[in-house]
């Protein structure tokens, strides 16, 4: 009797089991479905973000060009991508030219500093706070963009090349200008943080001064996790951002894996606040936050898959891009915040470095012809399929290639294809720069314009 009294309990309690395991198989299906599905999702996603830009890519400006071009190679290793590339440097190395000319002359310097002053936009008020400190500081105005200038130079493998013969003059000059100051002064840090860590990086890469401990104690400092309840909103954005150029200045800008054990602490304070950095932040920034998780080889991390989710409400796909946080879809104001985004949702098993530009003797000038007018430097087109719908300013001209040279055009600002200047750069150079102050500057000052000068 009492074990048949006790067979109805023991069926109940068998049936329980075999419903509590078919619904955690049940929950575990949908959770690995969901999993696919959102892997898709992100995959459709960025081939629709990368679609939309390289079909249009040269209506955005060079410097634009650059950083895109740059990072889908440094991402994919694909040749498609160095053709912008070596365009950006053909500029580079005119700038850097007259800059190694220039600083033989007197006045030079601050001549070159107050132009970067007065055309330091103002637009907004982070840009009038980065515009009065920076005029606080001299020729620190000149230096830093010099400093960029050489460092990417550096990065395509140039510096050793007879297109940048007495580049050691710049360094020299470098060296003698007080960064230490500038960039451990906490007015410095309070409205320039990633910059910051550009140039402390840009610094240590170039053996003009290691600033690395330093910088970073006075950063810290600065920025102590007690201090975060009292900070702005502009400021709190400030310390994430210098926070992720850390790590992003450590990996060379995408060319190889960062330390997690000299910069795990950054990934332990991101986590402990992503919420609060989705929620009072914005994509460019949290983007970096998940670029720098994957730096450090932390691909399954949670943080990750948090900003994927944000990423994916973010994701307009009428506009096949990531808006602006008013909800722009303005292609190059964007350009930043969506080649991040492709790069997030497309990390590589492994990063490619460069591209190393140092084999292509195509940075001694042949040739300057000017016209009546001047615009902004553009490269031939090196995707396929691509058909520029009008030209305005900024917008890339597709020059014809002639014997071999590639031919760069400066469109007028009208549009009007016979009034342009062309920089025919040969692969078999015999002669020297020509009409070196030409007023080409290769810094990024369209970045500052849109509150996204990090330099790099």
């Amino acid at each position: 009797m009492q074990r048949t009294a006790g067979r109805p309990d023991y069926h109940r309690r068998a049936w329980c089991r075999i419903v509590l395991v078919a619904a955690m198989l049940l929950l575990s299906a949908c959770v690995s479905t969901g999993g696919v599905d959102a892997e898709r999702d992100d995959r459709e996603i960025a081939a629709a973000i990368q679609a939309r830009y390289e079909a249009e890519l040269f209506t955005l400006g060079l410097s634009r060009q650059r950083h895109y071009a740059q990072r889908l190679y440094r991402i994919t290793g694909e040749r498609r991508y160095v053709p912008v590339n070596e365009a950006y440097a053909a500029r580079l190395v005119l700038t850097l030219r007259r800059d190694i000319q220039g600083l033989a002359r007197s006045g030079y310097v601050s001549l070159r500093s107050r132009e970067s002053i007065e055309n330091y936009p103002a637009r907004t008020e982070k840009q009038r706070r980065r515009k009065a400190m920076l005029g606080e500081w001299g020729e620190i105005a000149f230096a830093k963009n010099l400093l960029f200038d050489l460092d990417l130079a550096h990065d395509y493998g140039l510096l050793a090349t007879p297109a940048l013969s007495g580049h050691e003059r710049a360094l020299a000059y470098l060296g003698n200008v007080d960064f230490r100051t500038f960039l451990t002064d906490p007015e410095v840090i309070e409205v320039y943080a990633a910059q910051v860590a550009n140039m402390v990086y840009s610094l240590h890469q170039l053996g003009i001064a290691d600033l690395r401990g330093e910088v970073l104690e006075a950063f810290r400092r600065h920025y102590p996790p007690e201090r975060d309840s009292r900070l702005s909103r502009a400021s709190f954005r400030n310390k994430i951002y210098g926070l992720t150029h850390f790590v992003i200045a450590a990996s060379d800008y995408y060319q190889q894996p960062v330390s997690a054990v000299e910069y795990g602490w950054v990934l332990d304070y991101f986590a402990d606040n992503i919420e609060r950095i989705i929620e009072k932040t914005k994509a460019d920034i949290y983007l970096e936050v998940g670029l720098s998780f994957q730096l450090m080889g932390r691909t399954t991390h949670p943080v990750l898959d948090r900003v994927r989710q944000a990423l994916r409400r973010k994701y307009d796909p009428q506009a096949r891009m990531i808006p602006a946080e008013d909800g722009s879809t303005d292609l190059s104001a964007g350009e930043h915040r969506n080649v991040l985004a492709i790069m997030l949702l497309r990390w590589p098993g492994r990063l490619t470095p460069g591209p190393d530009l140092s084999a292509v003797d195509a940075f001694s000038f042949q040739q300057l012809e000017y016209g009546t007018k001047r615009g902004v430097l553009a490269v031939a087109q090196p995707f396929e399929h691509h058909h520029l719908a009008g030209h305005h300013a900024g917008a890339g001209i597709a020059c014809p290639f002639d014997g071999g040279a590639l031919v760069l055009c400066l469109p007028g600002t009208d549009g009007v294809s016979d009034q342009v200047h062309a920089i025919v750069v040969t692969q078999q150079a015999e002669h020297g720069l020509q009409h070196a102050d030409m007023g080409l500057a290769a810094n990024d000052d369209h970045l500052v314009a849109l509150g996204l000068e990090t330099g790099r």
